[in-house]
């Protein structure tokens, strides 16, 4: 997998990964990182995503790093809104009130950049890299987050032999390889959503369950 599969997928539409409401377990779970109203948020992988909307609202500053222009473009269009365009050594940024995506490559995202945020949202992107990706996601854009941050993981777990990812399984022993020192995860919830998805009942899965973590960098 590579940048070319995924602007494929956005230039054919298909992206079934995009929600057309604000995530509930989102809603639900987001509280219970306590963070102030004024701090910045990190939606990595963010697609055209209604979370960040949702995100603003609770008074929040918005960071978002997506790959596709298409994607970006269609969050602004999509919300009516005009976004201001500048230019970095990470891509560029589209900006509009509190919202900020960066048109660019997350892995090239670094803790100068990052220095400032207070908690991360990941509710589409570590399910969307392969095993090995996913080293490299937490060397690169974890590692650069800051000492104190908190964060919201939301993953999948299903029989992996049953269907080729994306989205790819992420266990609980997934987890906790990958989240150990100096991070620390909790787990919130895990439900069976196989009745939810006709999309993967489809495909021929016989379970499938959601499980939310909140995240904390010490």
């Amino acid at each position: 997998m590579d940048a070319d599969f995924w602007l494929q997928k956005w230039q054919e539409g298909q992206i079934g990964f995009h929600r057309h409401d604000v995530m509930p377990l989102l809603q639900k779970h987001w509280p219970s990182l306590g963070l102030p109203e004024a701090s910045r948020i990190l939606v990595p992988l963010c697609g055209k995503s209604l979370d960040m909307h949702w995100l603003a609202a609770q008074g929040h500053r918005v960071l978002g790093v997506e790959l596709s222009p298409l994607a970006v473009t269609q969050f602004f269009d999509e919300a009516g809104l005009d976004p201001v365009r500048t230019t970095s050594r990470y891509g560029e940024h589209f900006s509009a009130g509190p919202i900020e995506i960066i048109l660019g490559d997350a892995f090239g995202l670094d803790q100068a950049l990052l220095a400032d945020v207070a908690a991360v949202y990941d509710r589409a992107a570590l399910i969307a890299l392969p095993p090995a990706l996913r080293l490299r996601y937490r060397d690169t854009v974890y590692a650069s987050l800051p000492t104190g941050c908190e964060g919201l993981l939301i993953t999948l777990e299903y029989p992996q032999a049953e269907k080729a990812g994306p989205p790819f399984s992420v266990e609980a022993p997934d987890v906790d390889a990958l989240f150990a020192a100096p991070w620390q995860h909790t787990l919130l919830e895990r439900r069976d959503i196989l009745d939810q998805e006709p999309r993967f009942r489809e495909e021929g899965l016989s379970a499938l369950e959601t499980a939310v973590y909140r995240l904390h960098r010490s």
